[in-house]
């Protein structure tokens, strides 16, 4: 209509490099041990910030995935349907090795690289990251047992997604999920029913029900079940050897907060063949080393989506006015900008400094400090990912509030994290049993730290105040959140005092260590210098 003009709009995020445009991520990279993966970096940016990839992302969340329990003549498929953009997306990801590259490529730097990936892919629709997720942990869990291993890692390791639902062998590539949460039990999986008898001829015959199992439509899953000697694992291909059907039935799809484009689902075995990975009775221990690894990509996950946060926030201050003026000119919200940027920073460098420690696991050192690091992290970027996805939000007003802003999406998929692989109060308990029982982890932990010594004073005092406080016994458990936040915090600024860029340095010390800081996003204390730290996180488009 002629009455209708628009104006103050902000241009839409895309067309634009989501790696180049990323300053932290690429320093970072680069500092880590990944730098040969920058020319990766930027070829995949290019094609995430593209408008064909954000739009698939949006149409992959849109149209959630649909179970198929039975074909037209009543036969049981037991099938999940997606969406193209979704098959688009998982092309994608398989195609750049984000669920391989480290054990395709053996090399210095291949974790911090593919993290670095990874980071970047998660910023289109964090759901199809899942299987990517799975398969990327289930291969050094898999090596423990060659021969299956041997089998198995060829068809794992492809770059060729093939979506077909048939035997792993008539494939040109093939995924790994994950099955061990049970309605009972929940991260208790030592209360798990599911049953497993031997069946004679190497496999064994698996019933029970799983109350969720991640990515329903992969080739094969990861499971725990119950055996004479306890909890054990186990591989179940969706096929059996003969090229038959394994019963493996799913019951129904779960309708999730966020993560939308992602099936999950209840599953029963009855009688399910599968393969034993591991020994009998430790199941628990052969599956965390999948888990540790799923914990490391909650890790980049969770920092990915404050990326975007951030991303989407600054720019849309950077083209919108409001009294007068923009709104990255004006004081409070710049305040709230760089408070963001902050937070963001501190996790990417966080994320890739882990990711580092998977690289070095051969020296004990590192193991150590990839043990207890990988919880401590991993609980506190997902714990602070939904106050600062919701901050994000609100910088957009009620335009954030529209779906067509992307920011929903990310407030809905925010809190998945914090709870996948375990949640709080199982990570900070974790943390707890790997200090009192696991020795050397916490010094390893703190050597870390502890290379900024001098650096910065208020650093200095709040590692010591830490020390004292872990080393006293009483009410640790009640404690274990404080002093999680406190081991993650002196981390992120260790690793920001040393080498990250002095504002955000400066800032994060004074409001994270010193205190200087209310509990909202907005409230850096005064005299930093805001667009500096604003302009270093914001996309130029």
């Amino acid at each position: 209509m002629a009455t209708h003009e628009v104006l103050n709009q902000p241009p839409p995020l895309r067309d634009y490099n989501v790696f180049t445009a990323d300053r932290a991520l690429q320093e970072g990279l680069t500092r880590e041990g990944g730098g040969w993966a920058a020319d990766r970096g930027a070829l995949l940016g290019g094609i995430c910030g593209s408008g064909e990839v954000i739009d698939a992302g949006v149409q992959a969340n849109a149209s959630p995935p649909q179970l198929r329990t039975h074909d037209r003549y009543g036969h049981r498929v037991d099938e999940v349907e997606y969406h193209p953009a979704y098959h688009q997306l998982m092309r994608l990801s398989v195609g750049h090795g984000l669920h391989a590259l480290p054990w395709r490529e053996p090399r210095p730097g291949a974790h911090v690289a593919r993290a670095a990936l990874f980071f970047v892919m998660a910023q289109t629709e964090a759901g199809h990251g899942c299987p990517i997720s799975m398969t990327y942990s289930a291969v050094p869990a898999l090596r423990g047992e060659p021969e299956l291993a041997n089998e198995w890692e060829s068809r794992l390791l492809s770059t060729q997604y093939d979506a077909h639902c048939r035997p792993a062998a008539q494939k040109t590539g093939a995924l790994c999920g994950m099955a061990m949460t049970e309605k009972q039990g929940g991260s208790d999986v030592r209360a798990n029913t599911t049953r497993a008898v031997a069946a004679g001829d190497g496999g064994w015959l698996l019933t029970g029900h799983k109350w969720f199992c991640s990515a329903p439509m992969c080739d094969a899953f990861l499971v725990l079940a119950q055996t004479p000697k306890g909890v054990s694992c186990f591989l179940l291909p969706r096929w059996l050897p003969d090229g038959t059907r394994n019963r493996f039935f799913l019951q129904r799809l779960k309708d999730k907060l966020g993560n939308r484009s992602n099936a999950s689902s209840e599953v029963e075995f009855d009688g399910a063949w599968a393969r034993p990975v591991g020994a009998e009775g430790r199941g628990v221990a052969t599956i965390i080393e999948m888990v540790n690894h799923t914990r490391l990509d909650c890790v980049i996950g969770a920092a990915a989506g404050m990326r975007q946060g951030v991303a989407q926030a600054t720019h849309h201050a950077q083209h919108r006015s409001a009294f007068g003026k923009r709104l990255i000119e004006q004081p409070l919200m710049q305040n709230v900008l760089a408070d963001l940027c902050v937070e963001s920073e501190a996790a990417t460098a966080a994320m890739l400094r882990l990711a580092r420690a998977y690289d070095a696991r051969a020296d004990e050192g590192e193991a150590r400090f990839a043990r207890l690091a990988t919880a401590v992290v991993k609980y506190w970027v997902c714990k602070r990912w939904p106050a600062h996805a919701a901050e994000a939000l609100e910088c957009l007003g009620g335009s954030g509030y529209v779906e067509e802003s992307l920011l929903p999406r990310l407030y809905r998929e925010a809190p998945l994290n914090g709870i996948w692989e375990g949640s709080g109060n199982v990570i900070c308990l974790d943390v707890l049993r790997a200090i009192g029982k696991e020795p050397g982890v916490l010094d390893a932990f703190f050597a870390e730290v502890e290379l900024a010594r001098g650096a910065d004073h208020r650093l200095d005092r709040y590692v010591e105040a830490l020390r004292d406080d872990l080393v006293n016994p009483d009410n640790a458990e009640a404690r274990a959140r404080d002093l999680v936040e406190r081991l993650a915090l002196a981390l992120q600024g260790s690793l920001l005092v040393r080498d990250g860029d002095s504002g955000v340095a400066e800032a994060f010390c004074a409001s994270r260590l010193a205190a200087q800081h209310g509990l909202a996003f907005g409230t850096l204390p005064p005299g930093f210098h805001f667009p500096g730290i604003i302009e270093r996180a914001r996309p130029a488009v």
